[in-house]
């Protein structure tokens, strides 16, 4: 593998790190490995407390059977028989596991294999547990040790313990074998967790992509399926067998559409040319004039509408993504406020644009031209005499901002969201020209775009804003003259 290939596939596993730990697979894989490990934990416990008693029992039966066998000979040969059983063991075994400690009552030794008293906790069974250093080259390491304690006549106390130190380090092993198991297993889960996550993710992102591409007017896009016929590949099945369902009724709903627009526009249009020549043939004076330029502005209005339902229909099908390449909105946003200037003049309001050199965008020209439009047509509409309509244009990071505002109306934000259905129109707008279709015909334009758009309260008026993501320039053609700036091309 190169090292491009590599590291784009460690830039690809950083930027689905996120994605992964936020997964509900992955949460469940951590639940799964949490009750693994505690279940893991309960057994190794188990089997440390198991191995490590046994053990322990075992010293304390060897310690037992000991005190047993000195408390005989001291019942039948009293103290000096039992000074001389503990010299004959401390002799046989010098360097043994065994301990013992004869001391009187200021605890001072009289005999046994211990240079002195040693210092520990006496429970009440009379059992001790205490440190004892080496006995060999270096003294300076301590070990443990346990034992039980008898006292005898004459204010004698006598010590027979072990020497626990292997019982030590084989608890010391056994313990880390058990943590190092305990660790290794969570580690495993997890790594599980990860890979099982991940793949998920990846049947789920394609599922997302598919979808998104689907929201986008792409409609023949199906689910892939992997052939495992498992879970995933049964319900991209379903999936696309309502997808495809779906398919079929927007093809004959698009149908129907497309039979309208050949059927009822040329009877409209021709509805309108003919009352255009009745108009004409009456004459100024004529009675039936007014009715008849009534009648036109009414034809008018249905083409109007009938057109922007089409416009806007056609548009959420994405068709029109096809047409997509950079657009610089600079010139776009000057020529809108080119063509207003004029109405907002005769209004006495002010139209001000303001712009950065350049603020390019992938998109259709037109339907951005047509959307905008819209917009500063609101905006000259319902702004009163002698007031102020802003368009701006900003870029931040990756995007690119424009804004209309005015200090009209506005509008009350719990109707915000209402205002982009179709044939909606607001209480202060009903006494205006329209259909109520100029608002749902930019939002089928943003949404083709990728893009987002937001109404804000100007105080007063309204402030749209939208949000277009940023698009590269496109690339000079070296072959072509390129014109001096300032000048026409």
């Amino acid at each position: 593998m190169s090292g491009t290939q590599a590291g784009r596939r460690r830039h690809d596993l950083w930027v689905r790190a996120p994605r992964v730990l936020k997964s509900s697979s992955f949460r469940l894989a951590l639940l799964y490995m949490s009750l693994l490990s505690i279940s893991v934990g309960i057994l190794l416990s188990f089997i440390y407390w198991s191995t490590a008693g046994f053990m322990d029992r075992q010293t304390d039966a060897t310690i037992g059977a000991e005190i047993q066998g000195l408390a005989e000979q001291y019942r039948e040969r009293g103290l000096p028989g039992l000074s001389t059983v503990i010299q004959e063991r401390i002799t046989r075994d010098p360097a043994g596991a065994g301990l013992y400690i004869l001391a009187d009552a200021d605890l001072k030794p009289v005999l046994g294999n211990l240079d002195r008293w040693p210092a520990g906790f006496l429970d009440t069974s009379g059992w001790m547990r205490f440190r004892l250093r080496n006995r060999g080259p270096d003294h300076a390491e301590e070990h443990a040790a346990r034992g039980q304690v008898f006292r005898l006549r004459g204010d004698l106390l006598l010590l027979v313990g072990r020497d626990v130190r292997d019982l030590e380090r084989t608890r010391r092993v056994i313990l880390d074998a058990l943590t190092w198991g305990l660790a290794m297993t969570a580690a495993l889960a997890l790594l599980g967790g990860w890979v099982l996550s991940q793949r998920v993710l990846r049947r789920l992102e394609a599922i997302n992509q598919t979808s998104r591409e689907i929201m986008e007017g792409d409609l023949s896009r199906r689910i892939p399926v992997g052939g495992s016929d498992d879970d995933f590949d049964q319900l991209a099945a379903g999936l696309n067998q309502m997808l495809a369902r779906i398919e079929s009724l927007m093809a004959g709903v698009r149908q129907v559409s497309d039979n309208i627009a050949h059927d009822l526009r040329t009877p409209l249009t021709r509805l309108h040319t003919k009352l255009e020549l009745l108009r004409a043939e009456l004459g100024d004076t004529h009675p039936a004039r007014a009715i008849a330029e009534q009648t036109i502005a009414d034809a008018e209005e249905l083409l109007t509408t009938f057109n922007a339902l089409l416009r806007i229909a056609r548009i959420e099908a994405g068709g029109r993504r096809a047409a997509f390449a950079p657009v610089d909105l600079v010139p776009l946003v000057e020529d809108l406020a080119e063509l207003y200037e004029p109405v907002a003049a005769e209004r006495e309001q002010y139209l001000t644009v303001s712009a950065p050199r350049d603020a390019w965008v992938i998109g259709d020209r037109d339907l951005l031209f047509q959307a905008l439009g819209n917009l500063v047509d609101n905006a000259v509409k319902y702004t009163p005499e002698g007031g102020r309509i802003d368009l701006r244009l900003a870029g931040i990071e990756q995007a690119i901002l424009i804004e209309i505002a005015d200090n009209g109306p506005g509008i009350p934000e719990q109707l915000r969201a209402e205002v982009f259905r179709r044939f909606f129109r607001a209480d202060h707008s009903r006494s205006t020209p329209g259909s109520g279709l100029g608002l749902s015909l930019v939002q089928a334009v943003i949404q083709l775009h990728g893009a987002a758009i937001e109404l804000l309260d100007n105080a007063p008026g309204l402030r749209v804003r939208v949000r277009l993501e940023r698009g590269a320039a496109p690339e000079t053609d070296p072959a072509q003259p390129t014109a001096p700036t300032g000048q026409p091309g």
